[in-house]
């Protein structure tokens, strides 16, 4: 058994129920959603549209919460740590398991998280921050269907010359967010230190260190909010699905 499966076969006897940040190293994490036929169009079309904060990796077949692909004998509705169901456009609260919200026409959505290649960062000498951040943005997503709302973003906190190291890996990341989407200043892109969706507060960035800010798939979450969709479940922030992709082969070479 792998590590991958190990993981997952404590999320699904509800053993791990905490975040999947820096953990399982060496294989793909994913973000997650799931939504009924009727509106897994449009949602693919998002994805589609919005590559760097949608970066799919798998899309299963109505009803069938196994990711064939990725993840074979593995169970959706059980083995990620946290949930999060969104009901009228609200969060409407964390499950560890999803069975009894899983519908004959639902459809599951994997796509790439940036919490794939912290292992590799390490690697280079770019250790692990002690703190994670996630924030919305004034940049608008690429509105498909009824889905809409802003991109959301992680933020990392590097030296320069991380920076510069950091960016030229990530690059060949684009499974799972890719390279930053924006380096420096916080408010040109509207991220407010203050209030983040994610992490606590800040009033300023060091002087030593540089923010590097990378697409994020909490959006899909954020749209659900500015689009009012009826149901949706996903992934809850940091909780990720582990698949048995390696990361390192997941990337261009």
């Amino acid at each position: 058994m792998t590590e991958a499966e190990k993981a997952r076969s404590q999320m699904r006897e509800g053993h791990w129920t905490g975040p999947t940040v820096y953990k399982v190293p060496g294989f793909v994490q994913c973000n997650l959603v799931i939504l009924g036929k009727p509106n897994a169009y449009d949602f693919l079309l998002y994805c589609q549209r919005n590559p760097k904060a949608c970066p799919l990796i798998e899309v299963t077949d109505p009803g069938d919460p196994v990711p064939h692909l990725s993840a074979p004998g593995a169970d959706l509705r059980t083995d990620l740590p946290r949930y999060r169901v969104f009901e009228n456009g609200k969060a409407a609260g964390d499950m560890t398991d999803i069975r009894a919200l899983w519908n004959p026409d639902s459809v599951a959505f994997l796509f790439g998280s940036s919490l794939t290649f912290d292992h590799a960062l390490a690697r280079l000498g770019i250790p692990p921050s002690e703190d994670v951040w996630v924030f919305d943005t004034s940049l608008e997503t690429v509105r498909a269907g009824r889905f809409h709302g802003p991109l959301v973003v992680t933020m990392r906190l590097m030296s320069r010359q991380q920076a510069i190291t950091a960016t030229q890996l990530t690059t060949r990341y684009i499974y799972t967010h890719g390279a930053p989407i924006h380096i420096g200043a916080p408010g040109e892109i509207g991220v407010d230190l203050g209030h983040p969706l994610v992490g606590r507060p800040l009033e300023c960035i060091p002087e030593s260190q540089i923010p590097l800010f990378w697409a994020c798939g909490v959006t899909p979450q954020q749209a659900a909010v500015h689009s009012g969709i009826d149901h949706m479940i996903t992934h809850a922030p940091g909780h990720g699905f582990v698949t048995d992709l390696q990361a390192d082969r997941t990337c261009l070479p």
